[in-house]
């Protein structure tokens, strides 16, 4: 796994960096996670690798963001949906896909967890992994961190 340099970052940025790397590589299943700001841009990313074991792209379209699009589009739709149905806020949504799953989780003040994950992954390991990164990273992600995120996800090539 790649991901974006953590020179020049904050403690506070680099740590949310360290945690989204943990859930990819300690979670069995998980190819894929993004973090979306609630205006739908990219704060981080796992920008996962070329090809998965059973030689599929890891994410989706094996890019960082086309999975922040669909966490921002599902993120978007549910909390649409939820308002329709006197549902409170939206706490988790899951598609489960003939070839993955994608999970979207709230974080904090509208930003969204996504993890795009394989088809055979245990669903409760990934929703309770995702618990734990919201539960770590929501206080963290003050809007001075995500500001800096974006800047630091821009220059990312």
């Amino acid at each position: 796994m790649t991901a974006p340099s953590t020179y020049g970052l904050s403690t506070q940025a680099r740590n949310l960096q360290w945690l989204l790397t943990d859930l990819v590589e300690e979670v069995p299943g998980v190819n894929s996670v993004a973090v979306v700001s609630s205006d739908g841009l990219l704060l981080l990313s796992s920008e996962p690798g070329a090809e998965s074991p059973q030689g599929r792209p890891k994410g989706p379209r094996g890019a960082s963001a086309d999975l922040a699009t669909i966490v921002s589009g599902l993120g978007s739709l549910t909390t649409g949906a939820a308002a329709l149905m006197d549902g409170g806020s939206v706490k988790q949504t899951m598609v489960a896909m003939e070839h993955g799953s994608v999970f979207v989780m709230a974080v904090s003040d509208g930003s969204l967890l996504g993890v795009h994950a394989t088809p055979d992954c245990d669903m409760s390991v990934v929703a309770y992994h995702m618990a734990l990164f919201v539960g770590r990273a929501g206080h963290v992600l003050t809007p001075e961190v995500r500001s800096e995120l974006r800047q630091s996800m821009e220059k990312t090539p």
